[in-house]
């Protein structure tokens, strides 16, 4: 399986989604965001966190206009899978490819802390190896987290078993306390936690490694000829 991980002025997870995805047994290539195209053959792209272009206008909205963003719509919308990590859930948002927007923390403050999180459905690629119900810890580091979507959009969100993860213990004022959400063909995954952050011995905490290893997994069996 091969894995791009875009690159923008202030991605500072970036290397760390790197490092995960190759644990998992993906081939990575980092990719510019000025680049125009992806390499051949991507399978998953990886939108890291960090502060891309310092969140100087709203958080995700410059990278979201990145030439490298139109060829993420691209890879899309041909099916192909895609996951964006606290910065890289606000630019999925900006550029359409997920419904809602990330506001500021409900307290005003920046977030640095592991959270409790409830795995809420199984269905996806990204949440095939755990559980339903599985509760897990994973670290959150955000100022502007606070998931939003009208009422139509969360109702259908629901209805359609669309929300991946939510928070335990709501830090931040996600609507239906989200902390996840899938798209429509369920290929594109946008948590404010840090999964690649949970995945190394180093890290004391390996909670986040079943989200890559099932990724990967998903993705080569759906590959595999019949």
């Amino acid at each position: 399986m091969k894995a791009a991980v875009l690159v923008f002025p202030g991605s500072n997870c970036d290397r760390d989604l790197a490092v995960a995805f190759r644990a998992a047994g993906a081939e990575v290539h980092m990719v510019w965001h000025k680049d125009t195209s992806l390499p051949d053959g991507i399978d998953v792209v990886g939108v890291p966190g960090g502060f891309s272009f310092g969140d100087y206008l709203r958080c995700g909205a410059i990278a979201a206009q990145s030439p490298i963003c139109g060829a993420l719509k691209t890879h899309v919308e041909r099916g192909g899978y895609a996951l964006g990590v606290c910065n890289g859930f606000q630019v999925l948002t900006e550029t359409g490819l997920l419904p809602g927007a990330l506001l500021r923390n409900a307290g005003l403050k920046y977030i640095c802390k592991p959270v409790p999180l409830v795995v809420a459905t199984q269905d996806s690629a990204f949440t095939s190896a755990y559980a339903k119900g599985d509760t897990l810890d994973l670290p959150i580091a955000h100022h502007d987290g606070s998931y939003y979507a009208d009422d139509a959009v969360i109702a259908q969100l629901l209805a359609e078993d669309r929300v991946a993860f939510t928070y335990s213990d709501n830090p931040n004022g996600s609507r239906a306390d989200i902390a996840g959400i899938l798209s429509a063909n369920r290929r594109v995954l946008g948590m404010m936690p840090h999964p690649e952050r949970a995945s190394d011995p180093a890290h004391g905490n390996l909670a986040g490694t079943a989200l890559f290893t099932g990724l990967v997994t998903s993705v080569m069996e759906s590959a595999a000829p019949a």
